[in-house]
């Protein structure tokens, strides 16, 4: 983050995450000081139903640089970042879970590769064979079949599209948010195969994963799973055959 000129926008979708939401944003601050980033933090408050919001006021008042958003009905986590992206105003945009499961100090690591690399998206990757997680073996097999999946829809050579830290630039998410629809389930298989579409450099990073809320949310069940088939189905259509923006050149 040092070595990157221009300003970063935090993304941070939140939904029920009072618990800790304080302490995290304090910490997402202290990681983007210590580097002497020129940053901001937009939260946005998906719908909670505990005191997410009252305990993110809490931290803006004390960081200069965080917004806080807030929806009162749960819409779905694509929503939340497709409106802290209306609002972000940063050369790069991060999207970065608000559990912090994924700690932000990892994404030193993501702006090497999209210096290196000179990557229009960079994304956190369970399955990079660099990656320190502790990973169900169920949950890996559901992923490598929905990355076999997204390779013979979309073309896109990424084996984990569903992390929760990812690095775009924001001339790619200005191309290509305005045309992704879905709000929930395949919201981040759109954003990606749009871009990829659109001719746009992705790259996968590792990382180290914390995998505690994993285990304790990380169960899918069956109507997840058709939901979202479903949804990776409509994104497909939509990709092929409705794409209207203009492909990167």
């Amino acid at each position: 983050m040092k070595a990157f000129e221009g300003k970063i926008s935090v993304i941070m979708p939140a939904h029920n995450e009072g618990s800790h939401i304080y302490s995290n944003l304090r910490e997402t601050e202290r990681v983007f000081r210590e580097a002497g980033a020129d940053f901001e933090i937009v939260l946005v408050d998906d719908g909670s139903g505990d005191d997410t919001y009252d305990q993110a006021v809490r931290a803006a008042k004390e960081i200069p640089e965080l917004r806080v958003e807030r929806y009162d009905v749960n819409s779905g986590k694509g929503n939340a970042i497709k409106a802290g992206w209306s609002l972000a105003a940063g050369d790069a945009v991060v999207f970065l879970d608000a559990d912090l499961d994924l700690h932000p100090a990892q994404l030193n690591t993501l702006f090497r590769i999209m210096r290196e690399q000179d990557a229009d998206v960079v994304i956190g990757s369970k399955r990079h064979p660099e990656s320190k997680i502790e990973y169900p073996l169920r949950r890996r097999i559901i992923s490598d079949v929905y990355a076999a999946v997204l390779w013979v829809l979309f073309g896109l050579p990424l084996k984990d599209t569903q992390s929760g830290i990812k690095l775009y630039k924001k001339r790619v998410l200005d191309a290509v948010f305005p045309y992704v629809e879905c709000k929930r389930y395949a919201f981040d298989v759109e954003l990606l195969a749009h871009a990829h579409a659109a001719g746009y450099k992705i790259v996968e990073s590792p990382i180290v994963l914390n995998f505690r809320r994993e285990r304790r949310w990380g169960r899918i069940g069956l109507k997840t799973l058709v939901r979202t088939g479903i949804d990776t189905l409509a994104v497909f259509y939509r990709v092929r055959f409705t794409r209207r923006y203009r492909a990167n050149t």
